[in-house]
């Protein structure tokens, strides 16, 4: 578990207010029907700049502004709004360390049912200083689940809601009650979706492969980064596909992505040893290169970097 380290400002109901005075009453529609959903950022210090990097915050936001429109959403800030508070955020609490933003649209209104639509949305936004959220060094023990990834057409994982991470919670409860460090989801249909709450990737090959965008996952803007990188800075060839669980076994190379777990090795899968119990070469280099990314030091993709000061 992440240690709560909060700043000491939040956004919360148009104003910039005391992160105690941040809460929310026990009738509001969201806590009693899980109808909000989230992003996560990661803000990256770079000592020579004396900066805190947000990584692909304008993704971030865009992500959840469409995403709102799944959930009937409508609130009066705007994406350059959000991005904007994001940053003063940070500024108003002064971080200069890694960081991590949780922006929220949820459904404010004190109503009893579930729909949502016409029923009133607002925004709000904390921040925390946060280091590595999983073990990205020496790998993960992780076990396929025996709870399996919501189907999109049950409640879509594509939408980071609040709600839907009963699932998540639930798989990987059970890895760490297991022994384990992490969980891996198959879909209904026996394949491979991705973990607890992070995108898979598989190196078989040579070849860099992970799940599609139409197997229930979330389409990870971690995930599309390393596939990006992936292809135009180290020439590996990226391939989307249905993984079967077998296939984990076998594999040259596993690892998780997302902004919380960045790239975090896999060392085994159901207590089976994937390259001697160690992180792979690739993953190891396509680590090396994202943590270079974040931190602004590649010139191709600096523009994902948004400096704070």
């Amino acid at each position: 578990m992440a240690k709560m380290n909060p700043g000491p400002i939040a956004y919360f109901e148009g104003n910039y207010v005391p992160i105690e005075e941040a809460k929310i009453s026990v009738m509001t529609h969201a806590f009693n029907y899980g109808t909000g959903l989230f992003e996560g950022i990661r803000g990256y210090y770079n000592q020579e700049e004396d900066n805190v990097l947000l990584f692909r915050l304008k993704e971030h936001v865009d992500r959840m502004v469409r995403n709102c429109r799944i959930m009937c959403m409508e609130i009066p800030e705007t994406a350059t709004d959000i991005e904007h508070i994001c940053a003063e955020l940070i500024r108003r609490s002064g971080f200069k360390e890694d960081v991590y933003l949780r922006p929220v649209v949820y459904k404010s209104e004190c109503s009893l049912g579930p729909a949502v639509k016409g029923v009133e949305s607002r925004f709000c936004c904390y921040v925390i200083k946060l280091g590595d959220y999983c073990d990205t060094q020496s790998g993960l023990d992780v076990a396929v689940s025996s709870w399996r990834r919501l189907s999109d057409n049950a409640i879509p994982t594509r939408v980071k809601s609040t709600g839907s991470y009963i699932n998540s919670s639930l798989a990987a409860t059970e890895a760490r009650q297991s022994g384990f460090h992490e969980a891996i989801f198959l879909r209904e249909n026996g394949t491979v979706a991705e973990g607890s709450a992070m995108n898979i990737f598989m190196i078989l090959n040579g070849k860099l492969i992970t799940t599609p965008p139409n197997s229930d996952i979330l389409v990870g803007i971690t995930r599309n980064t390393i596939m990006e990188i992936a292809h135009d800075l180290l020439g590996v060839e990226v391939v989307e596909r249905d993984i079967a669980r077998t296939e984990l076994y076998v594999c040259d190379e596993l690892f998780f992505s997302g902004t919380g777990a960045q790239v975090a090795p896999v060392r085994s899968v159901d207590r089976r040893l994937l390259n001697d119990g160690k992180p792979g070469p690739l993953t190891l280099q396509l680590q090396e290169t994202y943590f270079s990314v974040v931190q602004g030091r590649e010139p191709k993709y600096r523009h994902w970097c948004t400096p704070v000061y």
